[in-house]
């Protein structure tokens, strides 16, 4: 269901920023023609270039994410098990996801084991199983992990042994997707100079030709879901994942807490000010804001809440409760 909300509004934001710019300038050049000799021909040209620019900007941005982004993930990887920091962990749960007939058997872990910091904390994690005649993952079974020390880079932890490889065709596939892109904004370059330009060169070009109103309006979207992704989304489970990898767990007592105002889908944000006591034996104190459930309000009245502070930066906290659901 997710996944076609998603397929929806890609594909809607996709009708404005491609056909619907297309539909108005052709429509109302149809209907007044412009006079290309009162054109300024610099003016033009420097649409042009900016138009270029804008085209250059999202394609390569298409680049990388679609098929740079893939040899980035492998040297992370190598590096990561070379460099990265081994814990035991054990397999407290496991569940058989993949379909039958599939080429690899994929499960669903539940892992236990000690962070970067030596507390004790549990994951979620799913991975593909190349070897399942050895029935590594199954629940009760001890595996090795590598830990990024730094938890910065995705992935933050693999498995001991893990390989790496590429599916070709796949990648094939892509970079073919990307190459027809290109082609088509270039075919498009060309279809507008020969049936626009009259003999007066690019001066045809206005601000709200398709050939810059569409990457504008394209890098206006991207930068809008980009902000949404990082910003709200990713950069607070980034920030959960750092606190958890490289965190200290302890009780903190409930100073106070209180309704800030601010609703999320009908859900109350609550300023927490918390104290507790760090590995230093100093005693702190700071706040922190959550989105609490209706039916969890409780959570504003008990006496302790259970929290884990980021060893280097001790005012950086995370609910211990929010910890259990990020994978």
């Amino acid at each position: 269901m997710k996944n076609a909300f998603g397929i929806f509004w890609i594909l809607y934001m996709l009708f404005f920023a491609i056909p619907f710019p297309m539909i108005l300038y052709y429509n109302i050049k149809s209907a007044e023609p412009p006079i290309l000799g009162d054109a300024n021909p610099w003016f033009a040209l420097g649409l042009l270039a900016v138009s270029v620019l804008l085209w250059s900007i999202i394609i390569g941005n298409w680049f990388y994410k679609w098929i740079v982004i893939n040899f980035v993930a492998k040297r992370n990887i190598t590096h990561l098990a070379k460099y990265g920091i081994r814990r035991k962990a054990d397999i407290i749960k496991s569940v058989k996801i993949s379909k039958p007939g599939s080429k690899y058997d994929v499960y669903e872990l539940v892992l236990y084991f000690k962070n970067l910091v030596n507390t004790e904390i549990s994951q979620k994690t799913v991975v593909n199983d190349s070897k399942p005649q050895q029935r590594r993952f199954e629940e009760g079974k001890t595996v090795e992990l590598l830990i990024d020390k730094d938890v910065k880079k995705m992935p933050y932890f693999i498995f001991a042994g893990s390989e790496v490889s590429f599916n070709i065709s796949i990648i094939f596939l892509i970079t073919m997707g990307w190459l027809a892109i290109v082609t088509l904004v270039i075919g498009y370059y060309i279809y507008s100079y020969q049936t626009e330009n009259n003999g007066m060169g690019w001066r045809f070009i206005i601000y709200w030709h398709p050939l810059i109103l569409c990457p504008a309006i394209l890098l206006l979207c991207n930068g809008i879901f980009s902000y949404f992704l990082n910003r709200i989304i990713n950069g607070k489970k980034g920030e959960l994942e750092l606190i958890k990898f490289k965190g200290i767990r302890t009780t903190a007592r409930l100073v106070s807490a209180h309704k800030t105002g601010t609703y999320i889908n009908a859900q109350p944000m609550v300023l927490f000010k918390l104290e507790y006591v760090d590995e230093q034996n100093r005693t702190r104190i700071t706040d922190i804001k959550k989105i609490v459930n209706l039916l969890d309000l409780a959570s504003m009245t008990q006496a302790t809440i259970d929290i884990f502070y980021l060893k280097e930066d001790p005012d950086r906290i995370a609910f211990a409760d929010d910890m259990e659901n990020i994978s």
